[in-house]
């Protein structure tokens, strides 16, 4: 199960370049707010993808799950509940503001990899 995939890291490192991009340099209203949200759940998925062989369904419903309560954790003030709120790291990697609309976004983001996933073939388990 655990393996090192070189597309799926060189596919992390480039959205974590865009993410960075779009936190550093983008200032309008659609892709700031809405893109930076879509790609992070492709990214996390890539980033997994790069060291586990996983099955595609599982990994992306984790993935989107766990994007799910970094959300909700957000409504509940938990950077702030645990202390960190003044630690600008936790602030950026936790959020600090949650809205439906991420929800929808990271949605999205993983419906976006089932299809190219199911469009290029891979597999759907993984290979002993």
């Amino acid at each position: 199960m655990l393996h090192f995939n070189t597309r799926y890291c060189l596919l992390t490192v480039l959205l974590f370049i865009t993410e960075v991009l779009i936190a550093r340099y983008m200032n309008d209203a659609i892709i700031r707010p809405y893109g930076g949200d879509f790609l992070v759940v492709i990214l996390v998925y890539c980033f997994v993808k790069t060291f586990f062989n996983t099955p595609v369904l599982g990994t992306a419903i984790g993935t989107l799950l766990f994007s799910y309560l970094v959300e909700i954790s957000q409504y509940f003030h938990l950077v702030d509940l645990l202390g960190w709120g003044n630690c600008k790291i936790a602030r950026i990697v936790m959020g600090t503001y949650f809205t439906f609309v991420d929800l929808l976004m990271y949605t999205l983001g993983i419906l976006l990899v089932l299809i190219i996933e199911k469009l290029f073939g891979h597999e759907h388990t993984p290979k002993n």
